[in-house]
C-alpha cells in the first residue's frame, strides 16, 4: 500500500500549448506498471480551458467544484457543474474547462498508452468557446 498525504503532491502549471488561461494540475496518482491509470485534479480559472484533445482509452471527468463547459467535436457545448460525471470515448475529440465567469475543478481519470494519456490537438478558439 502507498499513501500520499494531502499536501505532499506538488501542483503543476501545465504547458501553455495544451491550455488557454490559468490552469493548475495536482497529480493524484500515476500507477506503476503494469497498471496504466493516471488521476489528476485540474482547476481552471474563469475562461480557462483545454485544447482539443483525445485519449487512447477514453477519459472520465468528475466535476468537484464550480461550473464549466465541455464539448465533443461536432456536438453542442454542454454546461457541467459539481457532481457531474463525464465519459469521453477512446479517440473522441473534445475539450473542457471553466465557464466564462465561473471557475471549475474536476478530477480527470485516464489510462496511459506508450507513456502518454492524451493526444493534444489545436487550441479551442475564442469563436468556438463563445459561439
Amino acid at each position: 500500500m502507498q499513501i500520499r498525504p494531502k499536501g505532499t503532491r506538488p501542483s503543476l502549471n501545465p504547458p501553455a500549448e495544451y491550455f488557454t488561461g490559468t490552469v493548475r494540475q495536482e497529480p493524484l496518482l500515476q500507477a506503476p506498471a503494469p497498471a496504466r491509470v493516471q488521476v489528476v485534479s485540474v482547476s481552471f480559472e474563469p475562461g480557462a480551458r483545454t485544447a482539443w484533445h483525445t485519449h487512447p482509452f477514453g477519459q472520465t471527468l468528475v466535476v468537484t467544484e464550480g461550473k464549466g463547459l465541455a464539448q465533443s467535436w461536432g456536438g453542442d457545448i454542454r454546461e457541467i457543474e459539481a457532481g457531474d460525471v463525464l465519459w469521453f470515448e477512446p479517440g473522441e475529440k473534445h475539450w473542457h474547462g471553466a465557464g466564462p465567469e465561473t471557475a471549475l475543478t474536476h478530477i480527470a481519470i485516464q489510462e496511459m498508452q506508450d507513456g502518454k494519456a492524451a493526444d493534444w490537438l489545436e487550441q479551442v478558439s475564442d469563436e468556438q468557446y463563445h459561439p
